[in-house]
């Protein structure tokens, strides 16, 4: 009788049902995995793939799903032959949001800089990037809750006044560790094309690194095992190391200059506060992105002083176009490193070689 009584109850508090996280915890007995997708879906091809990949996801058991940007091609690189919605149309802002919105898992969403900030070059029509940001704020973040067909409440920057327009910026608890969503994005972070963008870069950039502060200063006092920060730019860790650093990634070390002759970055600020912020928490802290596409897990954060590996720090970089595959997280309670990361190879999306 206690059971049933218990079960009405939930039925009436929680109309989307009692497994929906509300983001100050976790269900009570679910799984502690969830996923890690990025750079999706891009073209024709990729867009069935998505529908395979999210049938994969949807089948898992899993607290939610992370989608760490860019959801269509960049403007400048997308063709006709490709095929698939063009980049930055109302068409394709309404279909990705549909993908995100069937999602079976809640949907936590971080935007790229193929959504707004590459729009001026998006073919065959070209786009205001402003005009596209406000959309992408008022189409996909919306309410304190995420997207997906079951919802977790989430806590928006936005809630400040002083951050009013920064409703992308997220956090959420699950299993006693912080989670963070954060603008930042590829194309420099959106620095050093127009005076109007290098402006917009810079409040952002400000916005970014308070509400991470905010981050790591409340799971400190909650006393969070973890945090992990979920953004869709690679930073280019590599720019802050030394020559010997350097040289030990030879094919980088072709493309890169010391840090003393080298030109400013959209992400110099943000890596900087990150170095500070993991230091101080002394606790495991992962930086989820995509960007680059490449799938891989390493230690890339230095420290400043000692020139040593951070090694509470994590990369994990996600799966991208033209490979449709996922990442699945664990949370292991027992765990002194927190996270466990497995690769999840959707074998309808296996290329014939």
């Amino acid at each position: 009788m206690k059971i049933r009584v218990i079960l009405v109850i939930c039925a009436i508090l929680l109309p989307s049902g009692c497994a929906t996280s509300q983001g100050s915890g976790e269900r009570s007995g679910a799984s502690l995995d969830f996923a890690l997708i990025g750079d999706m879906p891009y073209d024709a091809r990729q867009e069935k793939e998505f529908a395979n990949l999210m049938k994969d996801i949807d089948s898992a058991d899993l607290a939610f799903v992370v989608h760490d940007g860019d959801l269509w091609w960049d403007g400048q690189a997308w063709t006709e032959e490709g095929g698939g919605l063009p980049p930055c149309s109302d068409e394709t802002f309404k279909d990705r949001l549909a993908l995100a919105q069937a999602s079976k898992h809640p949907f936590i969403y971080a935007p790229g800089d193929n959504e707004w900030v590459d729009c001026h070059r998006a073919k065959p029509r070209a786009y205001d990037p402003f005009e596209r940001l406000a959309k992408l704020r008022q189409m996909f973040f919306q309410g304190d809750e995420s997207l997906g067909q079951h919802r977790m409440k989430l806590e928006r920057q936005s809630e400040s006044s002083r951050y009013a327009a920064y409703r992308e910026n997220a956090r959420w608890t699950y299993a006693d560790v912080m989670f963070i969503t954060l603008h930042i994005i590829g194309s420099n972070n959106n620095l050093g094309r127009t005076p109007q963008m290098d402006a917009e870069y810079e409040e952002r950039d400000a916005a970014n690194i308070a509400w991470m502060r905010e981050a790591f200063d409340l799971a400190t006092r909650k006393g969070s095992r973890a945090v992990m920060i979920v953004a869709q730019a690679d930073p280019y860790f590599q720019t802050t190391w030394t020559p010997n650093w350097q040289e030990r990634y030879a094919l980088w070390a072709l493309a890169m200059k010391p840090p003393a002759s080298r030109r400013r970055t959209g992400y110099d600020s943000f890596l900087a506060a990150l170095e500070k912020e993991t230091l101080a928490f002394g606790k495991p802290v992962v930086y989820v992105h995509g960007d680059t596409h490449i799938f891989r897990i390493d230690k890339p954060l230095v420290d400043s002083r000692s020139q040593r590996i951070i090694e509470n720090f994590t990369r994990v970089a996600t799966f991208g176009h033209p490979d449709t595959h996922w990442i699945r997280a664990t949370i292991d309670r027992a765990d002194p490193n927190v996270f466990r990361f497995r690769q999840e190879i959707v074998r309808a999306n296996v290329a014939a070689h």
